[in-house]
């Protein structure tokens, strides 16, 4: 029972400083509201046009691709630093999830996911 009381020590603070920050901000948050404080801020100039763009999905399309691909490395990274101790084995397990993220990539570039439109 005593192994557990750091993980709910460490979960306690967790939410205090959570609950903390956010009654913080409540507290001290300005509180008028008027017409220039509801407006977008554009560089100190009024706004010209719309104000509510639309961006395209391939941003986002991009943006997954390279966190899938950012979180690759981060697997990676472990591996080659015990790369002897893990033998021949570790290194055919690696070459497996290469495998499965390049094939991966390439579904995503057959069906033109990777294509800017």
């Amino acid at each position: 029972m005593s192994d557990w009381i750091g993980v709910a020590l460490f979960i306690v603070v967790g939410i205090v400083f959570g609950a903390g920050g956010m009654l913080t901000s409540f507290l001290i948050h300005p509180r008028s509201k008027n017409k220039f404080k509801l407006e977008t801020y554009e560089c100190g100039l009024p706004t010209e046009g719309a104000t509510w763009v639309r961006f395209k999905t391939q941003y986002f399309t991009y943006a997954l691709m390279f966190v899938i691909f950012d979180v690759e490395v981060i697997y990676l990274y472990p591996w080659a630093v015990s790369f002897v101790d893990l033998g021949l084995a570790g290194l055919i397990k690696m070459f497996l999830f290469i495998f499965i993220l390049v094939l991966g990539l390439w579904y995503a570039w057959k069906e033109g996911a990777l294509e800017w439109k």
